[in-house]
């Protein structure tokens, strides 16, 4: 099968965004308020916006404390990835490796041509050959379908609302002050909720995307499947100590990391059987074409 474009995606994240713009002029009418200005809000969020699409890659491999690594490191994962690529249609990215024991892997990066794909040292000795090419090949999904920019875009002005929500109660002291504030730290709090909300939505649509996308390159639906089985059946094992340290790369991750009822409530990803029977669906329909 061939490489598609997915309007359903690309709809859903067109109305998603959307709705996150209208939220978000609302939110920049209240930040004009906490300010007493409009000028400064915007050069402020301005500033943030650009040093957070240029910086989010290396922030994202730090916080996991992934590595680039060589192909002299990691020879098996770099012909991997090259071979993968191509078949993709992508430039190759960086690769880079995790030392830690949650099985898992992510894409990050602003674009196609400074993606970088990372996995961890659990996953590569967890799955066999065909099942790591159905990962990687998810991963570059992802970066095909310019997922991380837009994800990381959406997300930019909730993590501003919710700092107001956190903090701008310290600003409220001030008599002159305290009104506009509390009115900001308000209209924050349902910017925050709402958007909180539409981009989880979101990103669990570009999850069953990326699934599609890595069945199209590799041509073995199976074989993403049974690597989605394999992670989340040793996810449980891994020490609660490092589910802790990951939690928060959830909506990056191949499979998120579960943190009980709240986790499951906010979650960034599908669950792991309705992933594997789309999977099974599609398996049967390229059986058939």
């Amino acid at each position: 099968m061939e490489w598609k474009t997915d309007w359903g995606l690309r709809g859903r994240m067109a109305f998603t965004m959307f709705l996150l713009f209208a939220l978000y002029v609302v939110f920049v009418g209240a930040l004009t308020v906490y300010f007493g200005d409009f000028l400064f809000p915007l050069i402020m969020l301005g500033g943030f916006s650009i040093a957070q699409y240029f910086f989010s890659d290396k922030l994202a491999l730090r916080s996991m404390g992934a590595r680039e690594v060589s192909a002299d490191e990691y020879p098996d994962l770099h012909r991997r990835v090259e071979r993968l690529s191509q078949q993709a249609d992508l430039p190759k990215p960086t690769v880079a490796v995790a030392d830690t024991q949650v099985p898992n892997a992510f894409a990050t990066g602003r674009n196609k041509k400074n993606a970088t794909v990372a996995v961890t040292t659990g996953l590569l000795r967890a799955l066999d050959d065909d099942e790591l090419d159905g990962v990687l090949a998810h991963e570059l999904a992802h970066v095909k379908n310019r997922d991380v920019m837009v994800m990381t875009i959406a997300s930019f002005l909730s993590t501003i609302a919710f700092f107001i929500v956190r903090w701008g109660w310290l600003f409220s002291g001030d008599n002159r002050q305290g009104a506009p504030v509390i009115v900001a730290i308000l209209v924050s709090i349902v910017v925050w909720v709402i958007s909180f909300l539409l981009i989880r939505a979101l990103s669990r649509y570009r999850e069953y995307s990326a699934d599609r996308g890595a069945a199209l390159i590799t041509g073995k639906p199976g074989a993403l499947a049974s690597a989605l089985m394999t992670i989340d059946g040793r996810m449980d094992r891994v020490p609660k100590e490092d589910l802790r340290e990951e939690a928060e790369m959830n909506a990056f991750f191949i499979i998120p990391i579960k943190a009980g009822f709240v986790g499951k409530l906010a979650s960034t990803h599908p669950s792991t059987e309705n992933r594997i029977e789309r999977l099974r669906d599609l398996e049967r329909e390229m059986e058939t074409a």
